[in-house]
């Protein structure tokens, strides 16, 4: 559960509401996040080939108002892919409906939609709630919460974090949720997230901050392999801070990139913790690799493994899974000086079995976090990313995600 949110951590000229529309049973299915004024607006999506109808309206709409926004509205229970041209034509309403009550262009809404693959959107429901949802916003926490709530599918919890930072003598905030327990692997966004600040900054130099944050935070997950056809992180700046703008190669620039990279990285991490059936959040650290890009390479076969990541649900030291998995990731390295360690216990070097007490090992592997490192010991790259264990909560989840 994410920590209790106060009203100083809001950024200024935000407002958020939520409410059941009807696409789930009772639970709270429908968010808006209003910025008073155009804020300028950064987004990465998915690169699955598949993409659902609101990510190909979301990069019109930012290509038509040049990185504008007023708002953004999302459902959840149904991802409104693959579901034809009334697929688009449900997140062109959705648009159009939105702008209507807020008074602005269709192009400066974002669309985006979570939920089960290939079921038509029942886009009536959503129609039928904007206007009431609209003049529902509201500036405080709770409000914000009840987003973080709404924007849900199997996720256990409501992820949101806030960081600041100060920009010319005047506090600038930033304030973000996500969504995500599923369906999630490193590849330019991984889940729903949406960051709203009361920055200063252009669109294009956001994007630049964004992509940066992103690389090592969200782009540095993974709880399953899959790649949605739904991601979607968009951040939207509408300068009400009062703060200078920043500038880029900035001393400020390099602040709210820090900071933003700090929202980022919680919201990742609170993904990784909410794996469908999660018990432990698995952070591998390769070094000593040829290079960064190979040790990243590396790092991200071990997570997805499914052995080693069955292994750790039976906080099983089985340190051969590991390398076994590194030899397969596509980078030439000489197994016979490779180093590991499990939960900070050395089990592995030069390639083979360092002696350890397996019990103390598997009572260190029982920790809601547990680390593995892997050292090629030829070269000074490096690279970390997050994973979780696969339990059989896992497999029921998604055995019976429709039924």
């Amino acid at each position: 559960m994410s920590a209790p949110l106060s009203n100083a951590e809001v950024p200024r000229g935000f407002t958020f509401a939520a409410t059941h529309c009807g696409l789930k049973k009772s639970r709270l299915d429908l968010a808006l996040i209003i910025s008073e004024a155009p804020a300028n607006t950064a987004a990465i999506f998915t690169t699955n080939r598949v993409q659902a109808a609101p990510v190909r309206v979301c990069k019109a709409h930012l290509k038509e108002s040049r990185g504008k926004v007023r708002a953004v509205i999302v459902n959840s229970g149904n991802a409104n892919c693959c579901t034809g041209p009334a697929g688009l034509a449900a997140s062109r309403s959705t648009a159009a409906r939105v702008a209507r009550a807020l008074g602005c262009a269709p192009r400066e809404i974002l669309v985006c939609s979570t939920g089960v693959i290939g079921t038509p959107l029942r886009v009536e429901k959503i129609l039928n709630a904007v206007p009431a949802l609209a003049l529902a916003g509201n500036s405080d926490a709770n409000a914000f919460e009840q987003v973080a709530r709404a924007i849900m599918t199997t996720d256990t919890v409501p992820k949101w974090a806030a960081a600041k930072c100060t920009i010319g003598g005047k506090p600038v905030r930033i304030l973000g949720c996500a969504k995500g327990s599923g369906m999630i692997h490193p590849n330019m966004a991984t889940t729903l997230s949406f960051i709203v600040t009361d920055a200063a900054i252009s669109a294009p130099l956001l994007s630049r901050a964004l992509r940066a944050a992103a690389a090592p935070t969200l782009n540095s997950i993974t709880v399953d392999g899959d790649t949605s056809t739904n991601d979607t992180c968009a951040v939207l700046a509408n300068g009400k801070s009062g703060a200078p703008k920043i500038a880029a190669e900035s001393r400020d620039y390099k602040k709210f990139t820090a900071a933003l990279r700090d929202v980022l990285k919680s919201l990742a991490l609170a993904i990784v913790e909410d794996g469908e059936g999660a018990q432990h959040i698995i952070e591998i650290e390769v070094r000593g690799a040829p290079s960064d890009r190979s040790a990243d390479q590396i790092a991200r076969t071990i997570a997805q493994s499914s052995l080693v990541k069955t292994a750790f649900a039976g906080a099983d030291p089985n340190w051969g899974r590991i390398l076994a998995a590194a030899g397969r990731s596509g980078v030439d390295f000489d197994f016979e000086r490779v180093d590991i360690w499990l939960a900070g216990i050395p089990v592995c070097r030069r390639g083979r079995e360092y002696p350890f007490d397996e019990r103390v090992a598997h009572e260190k592997m029982l920790a809601k976090n547990v680390s593995i490192v892997v050292d090629l010991r030829s070269g000074r790259g490096r690279a970390c990313i997050w994973t979780c264990d696969f339990t059989q909560e896992y497999v029921h989840i998604n055995a019976s995600y429709r039924t």
